[in-house]
């Protein structure tokens, strides 16, 4: 059994925010794209087996077991201080990233309603233009039509929500 295609409309939908996704990105700010790229290899597991041997090393070396070298931070107030530090600098590339990965949720977000909003509004249009055929011919309609013709109002549902969440 094969596949079906692909629709061309979903291709070309795939295509226009791949390119999109793509000029983005090129047009990043620096800072940004820095940010990322330390999140991304901080989110690694090469990372974690880099710190592995080097926080490792550094233990095993001021612990005295390696022979022929001298301890050189045998409280490991040195090592204690870099990994703060370390954890200063990560966590803020961390939260760059995040900043940025909100807005665009927020932005795919916006564009979902808006284009939710507008597809409510063509099937209330093509219910009323129906039910005016289904007359015309005679047919019977549903008896939930009036409210299905009705436009769906946005701050009617997000009051209702905020009222439903309030209490």
């Amino acid at each position: 059994m094969t596949a079906p295609r692909m629709a061309h409309t979903l291709r070309e939908n795939i295509e226009r925010l791949s390119a999109r996704a793509e000029r983005q990105a090129e047009h990043a700010p620096v800072g940004d794209r820095i940010a990322d790229a330390i999140t991304r290899f901080a989110g690694s597991m090469r990372f974690v087996a880099l710190h592995a041997l080097l926080f490792g090393g550094w233990i095993a070396w001021n612990l005295g077991v390696i022979p022929g070298l001298a301890p050189f931070d045998p409280t490991f107030v040195v090592l204690a201080m870099g990994a703060s530090v370390e954890a200063i600098f990560l966590s803020t590339f961390v939260l760059i990233s995040q900043n940025r990965m909100a807005a665009a949720a927020d932005r795919r977000g916006d564009l979902d309603l808006h284009i939710s909003l507008l597809t409510e509004h063509e099937l209330t249009r093509l219910a009323g233009m129906i039910e005016r055929m289904a007359q015309k011919m005679g047919v019977s309609t549903d008896p939930e039509i009036d409210e299905i013709k009705r436009d769906v109002s946005p701050e009617e549902v997000l009051d209702a929500l905020d009222e439903k969440s309030s209490n």
